[in-house]
């Protein structure tokens, strides 16, 4: 069996997909008897998702370590999953039957639920098939769904113990309210962003005759829902007024003027009005005044009949029109352009409004201290560290956590109403009476939980809890965590608290933060901006492997990392690299698999089992600290310069000359530990040489990853000098435009033993590999006139030039190009010089002119060096 002319994924991928799910290879059992185990969670993806570049990322860099874990010897699971994603999918579902005329409401809520059932049947789950085609491991016997049974059972179990212990609770609070979904979201869902906008001052009056206040507000519009007026009594200026009573614009309503240091006399006109309804800050006086708070608002963001005359007008309408009223009183002191921050929901990016609304709420701050220290105590640890600065700093400042959305897709809160005698009934199972008056006229509550809430249970339901399973028993705390930081707070935090407070054991022991995907450019990727690189786009024209060894190569520990399209094209020529390697290989062994001998004596055999020693070592090193880029850097690295460059040359010479089973032993040997040492991050290609080899076990993936060995470190010296004699017989050739298939000779002087002994040992390759009609050392050797020479650490290596090219052209050319590079180098070092360049440039644009001058600085010497070579 041999492999074909070229590599082509399309006929790779699939039918290794197929293979890897027949043979069960990543199937994870409980092993009470194997100490050595590793498991990991998939941050469970929306099943309205379609992967895009960062999931490719992290289920890339997920994959690489649950490979390599298992090749390790690792009892290795990786437990996927889906989210059901409450509001995403309610609002896909009911944009379908938009399309229809048809609402939710018109089918009800038991029908509707059944259609998204119906839909999640159909549609929901593409990402996890992308997930495949990308060449994952999960135990996909495992794979469970946030809305299954006993994670359902899972859920229950949480609010109704948290309930117990007074950890939730239903209360009336100023709430973050997405008129479009129409349901609460809590804060870390609202992403704020700055906007063009005015701030209006309004004048008010006061009950006392002649007297008024003016106000400065960004949205006049509520007013509407004014209480009561506020200003800070420390104010010099405007404390006076406490006591007195405004008159509400427009409306008539009287507003009592109260104390509250909160304000600052600095904003505006130092005066505050008083929104409770409407403004988390206002919401707080109101409380603590007794000021009665108005909702002016309809759940679709109109105006409702608190709004008066401006009933059913929507947001921007109103403003208009009382802006228009306002001035048309008289009371619109001035309009002036002012940017502001606005909050838009995070799924659809409609701006929300803050309201009052009675919600369901956990306690957060008794949760977070342990979960505080538990990062504080490296029980859990971040990745790179300085993430922790983020944790703790939204953790030691904790805000209870809404956790009820106006929903009827995702877990339906637990808690019946009575509607006999009112009593509330929070319960593990469907009441069918009430316990206290046994009416059977009970009414559960319509909300349903946050997604988040039973996304924070993932990493102990997924395993069974509340039962106690071997699995929890066994692979509970998981070992790592591999997620984005957009998500430490939505789901990284409430993890951890959740797993301390119901199992007593941290989920996970490390938490690796990936860096966010950028274009050439160090922007953002979204398919907004349109700079994304499609995955499956990439898998049609470069294939999956391609795709994974660019993200692997890319990813660093900082807080971006950049990709281009030329990334993932280099990485397509990696592998195309690879496999003409592996049938260069296969070619030369016929159907031989050579054991290794015990000893090899040729130099760059040695030689290259000890770079193989060193490499093994520092991908297992780099791996196990997720330098995930360093480990594919010193793969590439091995494989197309040691190896492909260096060894794979100078075998041919051996193989051309003689039968040489040493060579073929090395050849055997080394291939089949690169396809070891690469199966984690290009299992596609790993595994078809695998394959085509006939080595056992029937797949790689299941194989013991490699060991290192010791290494030669006088191979790799010699072999460091030889390699220096070809560069430099090549550079010559190569900058002095000698042609190509012309014959050189050539001469070595040194004084050095060693180096005798090895041109002697290795005359036939150098020959070889500078295309040598002869090679001549010794120590008193004289150099013909016009040979070039470079001199090197431990030798002079000349080339005689005669009848090989015109030295004096040569020559011409060379001080042409001397000249020019000067004057470029010249004009590059003014610009750097310049301290107005320097103020005023962008900063790209000067790493770019430093750039150019190490550049030019370094062809200015080389073209010196070159034309000191051929003095006369």
């Amino acid at each position: 069996m041999e492999l074909s002319r070229r590599y082509d994924p399309t006929e790779v991928e699939e039918k290794l997909c197929r293979f890897w799910a027949e043979g069960g290879f990543f199937h994870a059992d409980v092993d009470p008897a194997q100490e050595k185990r590793f498991s990991m969670v998939i941050p469970p993806p929306n099943i309205t998702s379609a992967m895009h570049i960062g999931n490719a990322l992290q289920y890339t860099l997920h994959d690489v370590i649950v490979r390599y874990k298992r090749m390790d010897g690792y009892v290795t699971c990786w437990f996927p999953g889906m989210d059901h994603a409450g509001i995403a999918t309610q609002n896909v579902v009911e944009r379908e039957l938009a399309k229809k005329g048809i609402t939710r409401h018109d089918l009800g809520r038991e029908e509707f639920v059944k259609r998204v059932w119906e839909w999640k049947e159909r549609y929901g789950g593409h990402i996890q098939e992308q997930m495949r085609a990308l060449g994952t491991s999960p135990d996909w016997r495992r794979e469970r769904f946030t809305l299954d049974e006993g994670l359902s059972r899972a859920v229950r179990e949480v609010f109704v113990r948290l309930y117990g212990e007074n950890k939730i609770y239903r209360g009336e609070r100023m709430i973050n309210w997405c008129p479009r979904c129409q349901t609460a979201l809590s804060d870390i869902e609202v992403m704020h962003y700055e906007e063009p906008g005015n701030l209006y001052t309004i004048r008010y009056p006061l009950t006392e005759p002649g007297e008024a206040v003016e106000i400065a507000t960004t949205r006049p519009e509520t007013m509407l829902g004014d209480t009561g007026i506020a200003v800070n009594p420390n104010d010099p200026v405007h404390a006076r007024l406490i006591g007195k009573t405004a008159i509400l614009p427009l409306l008539g309503r009287e507003l009592p003027i109260v104390a509250s240091e909160e304000i600052d006399p600095l904003f505006g006109t130092g005066i505050l009005k008083v929104t409770p309804g409407h403004d988390p800050v206002d919401f707080e006086i109101g409380r603590k005044h007794h000021l009665p708070s108005i909702n002016i608002l309809n759940s679709d963001g109109s105006l409702n009949e608190n709004a008066a005359s401006y009933a059913g007008l929507t947001v921007s309408e109103a403003r208009k029109r009382i802006v228009k009223a306002l001035q048309a009183a008289g009371l619109l002191v001035k309009v002036k352009p002012y940017p502001h921050s606005v909050g838009h929901c995070q799924r659809c990016d409609t701006p929300v409004e803050p309201l009052v609304s009675k919600q369901w709420f956990v306690r957060m701050k008794e949760l977070a201290a342990p979960a505080i220290a538990a990062v504080d105590s490296d029980k859990v640890q971040f990745i790179p560290k300085r993430w922790e600065n983020v944790y703790f700093e939204w953790m030691e400042n904790i805000k209870d956590w809404c956790i009820s959305r106006q929903l009827w897709w995702g877990h339906q809160i637990p808690v019946w109403y009575c509607q006999s005698c009112e009593e509330t009934i929070v319960s593990r199972e469907d009441p069918t009476c009430c316990p206290r008056c046994e009416s059977k006229k009970l009414a559960q509550d319509s909300d349903v939980l946050d997604t988040w809430f039973s996304s924070a249970l993932f990493p102990f339901s997924v395993m069974g809890w509340p039962e106690k399973t071997p699995e929890l028993e066994y692979f509970y705390p998981t070992s790592l965590l591999i997620t984005g930081f957009d998500i430490i707070f939505f789901w990284v935090a409430r993890m951890i608290m959740m797993g301390i407070h119901f199992v007593g054991k941290v989920p996970f022991r490390q938490v690796y933060i990936t860096p966010l995907v950028e274009d050439e450019h160090g922007i953002k990727m979204s398919s907004s901006r349109g700079n994304t690189i499609d995955p499956l786009e990439v898998k049609k024209i470069y294939g999956m492997d391609a795709l994974r060894f660019t993200l692997a190569q890319s990813s660093s520990k900082g807080r971006g990392m950049r990709l281009e399209v030329r990334d993932i094209e280099a990485s397509r020529n990696f592998l195309n690299k690879i496999w003409n390697m592996a049938r260069f290989v296969l070619l030369n062994l016929d159907d031989e698999r050579p054991q290794l001998p015990e000893s090899v004596n040729e130099l760059e055999d040695r030689f290259l089992l000890s770079r193989l020693a060193e490499t093994i070592q520092l991908v297992r090193n780099n791996i196990e600290s997720y330098n995930f880029n360093l480990a594919s850097e010193e793969l590439y690295s091995f494989i197309w310069h040691d190896f492909c460059d260096w060894y794979l040359e100078l075998a041919k010479v051996r193989l051309m000359s003689r039968e040489d089973y040493a060579v073929k032993a090395v050849l055997y040997h080394v291939l089949r530990t690169v396809v070891k040492l690469l199966h984690p991050f290009v299992p596609f290609i790993s595994e078809e040489i695998w394959h085509v080899l006939g080595e056992k076990p029937a797949s790689v993936s299941i194989t013991s990853f490699p060991k290192a060995t010791a290494r030669d470190e006088d191979a790799e010296a010699e072999m460091s000098v030889f390699k220096e004699l070809v560069n430099a017989a090549r550079m010559i050739r190569s900058e002095l435009n000698v042609p190509q298939k012309a014959s050189i000779e050539v001469l070595i002087r040194t004084d050095s033993a060693k180096v005798m002994d090895l041109v002697n040992q290795k005359t036939q390759a150098l020959r070889a590999l500078v295309s040598a009609r002869a090679v001549r050392i010794s120590d008193d050797l004289v150099p013909p006139a016009g040979a070039a020479r470079k001199v090197l650490s431990v030798a002079e290596v000349f080339i005689p030039l005669k009848g090989l090219i015109d030295v004096d052209t040569e020559r011409a050319r060379l001080s042409k190009e001397l000249t020019q590079m000067l004057a470029r180098l010249k004009k590059v070092e003014r610009n750097l010089t310049n301290e107005t360049f320097l103020k005023r440039a962008p900063e790209a644009v000067i790493t770019k002119e430093r750039a150019k001058r190490d550049e030019f600085s370094s062809r200015l010497n080389r073209l010196r060096e070159n034309l000191a070579a051929i003095e006369p």
